[in-house]
């Protein structure tokens, strides 16, 4: 328990919220080439991947499959331009505090148990929205995850994620004080600056830069190769298509709408891969319309069933938040 408060304790310690001036948004929008308003995008066409959510996952994969497959990337939200608070440290409170208009780059929502909260619906998703801090998953998630992943190319992918976007933070007075208070109260011991998980107390990583810029997940989508790459923005999906002609069901392509309402249609290639990147509540909620969960809850809203899954939306749990007034 001590463990874990300590690292949210940090999450709120360890980000700069330093007054800062009005900053000059000399950002590399290179990605920019491929980001285009849906209304824009044909009505139907063909690609070898589609990534449904272009956010914290999103623009990675994007990025990562663009370099030799054609991929279009399905972002609801805006791109950041159109929000420029996102991209500095001063906009932080701002995002979090505006009115729900339907359009702003952080959705407020209140959980059914009564918990309120927000997400992201921008282009790089919740990286854009969050308190910038950056921590490397701790060694017993990856032992324990099922997976048997490749400790090499974990560390490049970190690597590759940390050139770009993480920065060592400079500690205001009060989140000195409040480290410092840490190790007198025995939260030990001083593990420095370092992006690893240590238990104790330390000083990680910010995904704000030493003059306060935001550098999310978008500014991954650089990396890709921008010709192979489409972003269609303001583009909500409505359901996967699926193929039922062999014994499990196949998908195939994407049902999505633009901000006039138009419908849309994305097919994936031969072999091509439809990937479901929308987040803790948008991939079980486009699982659910495209007809994936238990039968029973389906059919009592009249959705065509295509295959039953029962944990579809299940096992779902809010963080815990700790803040030092």
């Amino acid at each position: 328990m001590a463990a874990a408060s300590l690292s949210l304790l940090l999450l709120i310690l360890l980000t700069n919220f330093r007054d800062q001036q009005v900053l000059s948004l000399d950002y590399d929008f290179s990605y920019m080439k491929s980001v285009h308003n849906a209304t824009d995008l044909p009505l139907e066409a063909q690609y070898d991947y589609i990534v449904i959510g272009g956010g914290t996952a999103g623009c990675p994969l994007a990025a990562t499959l663009s370099e030799k497959h054609s991929v279009l990337v399905l972002e609801r939200g805006s791109a950041p331009v159109s929000h420029p608070t996102v991209l500095n440290v001063t906009g932080f409170f701002a995002n979090l505090m505006q009115q729900e208009n339907g359009d702003n780059p952080a959705q407020m929502f209140t959980s059914e148990d009564g918990v309120d909260n927000v997400r992201g619906r921008v282009l790089g998703g919740t990286s854009m929205i969050n308190a910038g801090f950056y921590s490397r998953a701790n060694t017993k998630f990856l032992s324990e995850s099922g997976v048997k992943w490749d400790l090499d190319s974990v560390e490049k992918a970190y690597e590759w994620v940390e050139e770009t976007l993480v920065s060592r933070p400079s500690l205001a007075i009060w989140q000195s004080v409040g480290k410092e208070a840490l190790l007198e109260a025995g939260v030990g011991p001083d593990n420095g600056y370092t992006l690893n998980h240590k238990l104790g107390t330390k000083i990680s990583g910010s995904t704000f830069d030493d003059v306060g810029r935001r550098h999310g997940a978008v500014e991954l989508l650089n990396k890709g190769n921008l010709t192979n790459l489409q972003v269609g923005v303001h583009a909500t999906a409505d359901r996967i298509i699926f193929s039922t002609k062999t014994s499990s069901p196949t998908a195939i392509g994407v049902i999505y709408t633009d901000s006039k309402g138009k419908s849309h249609k994305a097919l994936v290639r031969d072999k091509g891969e439809i990937i479901l990147s929308a987040g803790p509540i948008g991939s079980p909620k486009l699982l659910l319309l495209s007809g994936i969960d238990p039968r029973s809850y389906l059919s009592s809203l009249r959705i065509p069933i295509v295959h039953s899954q029962p944990n579809v939306g299940k096992f779902m749990a809010d963080n815990p938040r700790n803040n030092i007034m």
